[in-house]
């Protein structure tokens, strides 16, 4: 039998990064996402595990001590909220650049500017289309649940060192502070030096062995040939994550007539909305990306050839909504894609989702 809590969602991702044996975190306050490290500071893990756990001046600073540690080959990870992230891109830029793997969490708030605390998804463009600058991506994973918020910890740590690139788990105030049962993972040994090397490969910078040269980690390269190579080599590494990570749940598509495709909490939103629409007779779906980038466009291309039309479901004014576009153009199809969403921090109702779903969709076939 695992070990369950009653947990809200920040503190059950402070538990997680404890056990799965995360070296260091550094961040700075913010709401909806404090709880993080206010629980790190309770639980003192540095007593225990060793964990460095640091509240840094700044989000510039903290992601910059992200970059050092995440260079050592260390589990090393930074939490923040919307305009905090946004402080912190041009740090993120650089560790893509450098091909460096490290965790940022975005407990995302509703902006633009210093909007509001209430939760949003309007950072979904800002996490998988870069956010900083140059052509570089993260591995983004969305939870919908706090049992997620544990799980994807460790998933990101893994799919970071294998792909030597920064992982996000995007996540929302709402997740953030609610509270659910939760099964928490079991403790894990940190890694060693040696098993970092041995599993992921010798370029931290450990010390230098009489067996290899030095190790140089930067992202700054002057001569623009070598630069155009570098980016060739992050491009592809990109599209393995596209062949390899997708990652998605299907609820009812089956047989379904219309898609709702969202992510987060609009997704917990949209499963009660396919209940309701399926008692009215319309057969509706859900596909629930959980990886946002690599995006699941392979089973959106396929459910596209069998229904009539997808309705993308997000707390922003339209975003995802391209990705699913494109995802049907790659197919080689048509179908009707239509968005609906609330903002400032309001939570749609299922009852909207289905009411938007007439209104879109079924009103103009009957």
């Amino acid at each position: 039998m695992g070990e369950y809590r009653l947990m809200k969602g920040n503190e059950v991702l402070a538990e997680a990064a404890i056990r799965c044996g995360c070296d260091g975190y550094f961040g700075y306050p913010i709401t909806p996402q404090s709880e993080i490290m206010e629980t790190l500071m309770e639980r003192q893990p540095w007593s225990e595990t060793g964990m460095v756990v640091l509240q840094a001046e700044s989000e510039v600073a903290a992601i910059n001590m992200v970059y050092g540690a995440a260079g050592s080959g260390k589990k090393v990870m930074t939490t923040s909220s919307s305009p905090g992230v946004s402080l912190m891109s041009e740090g993120i830029s650089y560790i893509a650049g450098a091909e460096l793997p490290c965790l940022i969490v975005n407990v995302q708030r509703g902006g633009p500017g210093l909007g509001t605390i209430q939760p949003s998804q309007a950072d979904y463009f800002q996490a998988v289309k870069g956010g900083g600058h140059g052509d570089y991506k993260m591995i983004v994973l969305a939870p919908s649940s706090v049992q997620e918020m544990n799980d994807f910890v460790d998933l990101a740590f893994e799919l970071a060192f294998k792909y030597r690139n920064p992982a996000m788990i995007l996540t929302d105030g709402a997740i953030g502070q609610m509270m659910e049962k939760v099964e928490l993972s079991e403790f894990k040994k940190r890694w060693t030096d040696e098993e970092v090397t041995d599993k992921w490969g010798s370029w931290a910078t450990t010390g230098k062995p009489v067996s290899r040269s030095r190790n140089v980690i930067t992202s700054l390269e002057m001569d623009s040939l070598k630069m155009e190579a570098n980016n060739k080599r992050f491009q592809e590494k990109y599209r393995q994550m596209e062949a390899n990570e997708q990652r998605f749940e299907a609820i009812q598509c089956e047989d379904a007539e219309y898609i709702l495709v969202a992510f987060g909490t609009s997704a917990r939103v949209c499963e009660k909305a396919v209940e309701i629409a399926r008692v009215k007779g319309l057969k509706v779906g859900l596909l629930r990306p959980v990886t946002l980038f690599p995006f699941p466009k392979t089973v959106i291309g396929e459910l596209a050839g069998n229904v009539k039309g997808f309705l993308s479901v997000e707390m922003n004014a339209g975003q995802m909504i391209e990705d699913i576009k494109h995802a049907i153009y790659d197919a080689g199809l048509h179908r009707k894609v239509e968005h609906f969403g609330r903002m400032g921090g309001i939570i749609p109702s299922p009852g909207e989702v289905v009411e938007a779903l007439e209104q879109k969709f079924i009103q103009e076939d009957i």
